[in-house]
């Protein structure tokens, strides 16, 4: 019995292929969940799920042309930029409708050139994703993403703390919100890009919002938030290619189920304890 469980749980590391997917969970983990935080407590989930969404036909024109997924997405996520601008001029039209009106435009393009007979079946996977075909290149380009995603944290860390708890303290002391919003959401688009290969564009918003939405209910200061919110996605990610291995379900899809359970379980904990110890 012993040793069938620990070939249970020794046989998918037996191969490259679980491995790199492996290496890739670390990598999303510590993104996702560290800009996930900074997503949850400024309440941009609405903006997480609305970027990968946007930017998704500038990757498949990318994927479709063979360029980097960096460039394509950096295209999208301009070409977005100035049609909500443009939408929101219109005296009888408010920001949030000219967002939804544009993202889902966008989206709906990119959908119908994923799905297109004359389009490659790599393109459709990026609407789900596919972390079992990334590469060594696809491991290192997202770690350097990542290193880029860190380190922009830890340098804007201050000024995101502060407009975070007081926007008017913050001005007060020469912190501009405007400015620190759009750092975020650049950092929002960089974590997007290191995951949408492995777990695609409808499912990145799993990684982004989960982890970190259970970690704010097991923390109270932000970086112990950050470092549980990574454990979590990390994790989650595990439990889900041991999933998808076991009983052949879609990696991505698994992955993406398992980081919402993780949510459920906190808050059923957090609900469920203070009961207890009461």
């Amino acid at each position: 019995m012993t040793t069938d469980l620990w070939h249970w749980l020794a046989d998918p590391w037996t191969g490259d292929i679980m491995l790199r997917a492996l290496a890739e969970v670390v990598l999303l983990g510590v993104a996702g969940g560290a800009i996930g935080c900074w997503i949850v407590l400024n309440e941009l989930s609405y903006g997480a799920e609305s970027l990968p969404h946007a930017m998704f036909p500038g990757l498949v024109v990318a994927a479709l042309a063979g360029t980097p997924l960096l460039l394509g997405g950096s295209a999208g996520l301009i070409a977005a930029a100035i049609a909500i601008a443009i939408a929101a001029r219109t005296p009888l039209i408010g920001r949030d409708s000219a967002i939804a009106v544009v993202v889902t435009g966008l989206f709906g393009l990119g959908v119908l050139l994923a799905l297109s007979p004359a389009s490659p079946q790599s393109v459709q996977s990026l609407l789900f994703g596919d972390i079992l075909g990334v590469s060594r290149n696809d491991l290192i380009a997202a770690a350097a993403l990542t290193v880029i995603v860190l380190v922009a944290l830890r340098l804007i860390h201050t000024r995101l703390l502060l407009v975070s708890f007081d926007r008017t303290t913050a001005r007060s002391l020469g912190v501009i919100a405007e400015r620190a919003d759009i750092a975020l959401l650049m950092l929002l688009a960089l974590s997007v890009l290191i995951a949408v290969q492995a777990l695609g564009n409808l499912l990145v918003v799993a990684l982004l919002i989960a982890p970190a939405a259970a970690a704010r209910l097991l923390a109270h200061r932000m970086l112990p938030m950050m470092a549980v919110a990574a454990a979590l996605a990390i994790l989650s990610g595990i439990v889900g290619l041991y999933v998808s291995y076991h009983l052949r379900t879609a990696a991505g899809a698994s992955i993406a189920l398992a980081m919402v359970a993780t949510y459920v379980v906190a808050a059923t904990a957090a609900r469920v304890i203070p009961r207890r110890t009461a």
